[in-house]
């Protein structure tokens, strides 16, 4: 089994470190390492160290660093506008999201989106959004944390903005006659893909969407849920791309 991945503001300049705070508590006391194990620490911008125990105390261990390296970003970038989900619908894809390789999720407050963020509830749902990404992050052992954009979540103007600044933009539809397999993809620059709520993308929304340049594309004859499309659609995107 790999070794488990710590995420630190800023890796150490030296060679030994104190892993404290809440990943030294879950290093420590969590996931109980002992002298002589192996640890990866990212600051999530690509930067990554390995390093070995020490020592452990309460809460905190110390380490050795035994190796450096660094990650480029991915190119093209992957922006997923995800469409808010009722109850835990939308922490589930942006886990799945995260641990197959999204640059960025952007929490989109559709029409039909049963849910909608307002005020602290908002605020707190996009933090539940943000720590998500963060521990699934860990899992996967990647060396760059997806951001999720929002404050706390984006118009459909917004979102139709970004669409007409990317290299591409795809709107997942369930009649579009276009796949996402077969799809014309850029190099270089960034691929919006809409991922549209429960209820799906409203007319209105699609019209939008398309005058600023997205293409309505389809992955099969299912329909999937809103926490597995987009997952769906990236594991097809990261497969063209050459990620996987």
């Amino acid at each position: 089994m790999s070794a488990p991945l710590f995420l630190v503001e800023a890796l150490p300049t030296g060679d030994a470190l104190t892993l404290d705070g809440p990943e030294g508590h879950h290093a420590a006391t969590v996931q109980r390492l002992r002298v002589g194990e192996e640890l990866l620490l990212a600051d999530g911008r690509g930067g990554t160290a390995a390093a070995v125990v020490t020592a452990v105390g309460r809460g905190s261990l110390e380490a050795t660093i035994t190796s450096r390296g660094y990650a480029d970003a991915p190119v093209p970038r992957i922006v997923v506008v995800q469409g808010i989900a009722k109850g835990d619908r939308g922490e589930l894809a942006v886990q799945a999201m995260t641990e197959v390789g999204v640059d960025e999720i952007v929490p989109w407050a559709a029409s039909r989106s049963v849910t909608q963020w307002r005020g602290d509830r908002g605020v707190r749902a996009r933090e539940k959004w943000v720590a998500t990404a963060r521990e699934a992050a860990k899992q996967a052992r990647r060396p760059w944390l997806p951001l999720v954009a929002g404050a706390p979540d984006e118009s459909t103007a917004t979102v139709a903005r970004r669409i007409a600044g990317a290299a591409a933009g795809f709107v997942l539809h369930e009649e579009a006659e276009e796949r996402l397999t077969t799809a014309e993809l850029p190099s270089v620059g960034e691929i919006v893909l809409v991922v549209g709520p429960e209820g799906g993308i409203a007319p209105a929304e699609l019209t939008a969407f398309q005058e600023a340049g997205g293409r309505p594309v389809r992955l099969g004859p299912a329909v999937l849920r809103t926490s597995t499309a987009g997952v769906a659609a990236l594991s097809v995107l990261a497969t063209r791309l050459g990620r996987w």
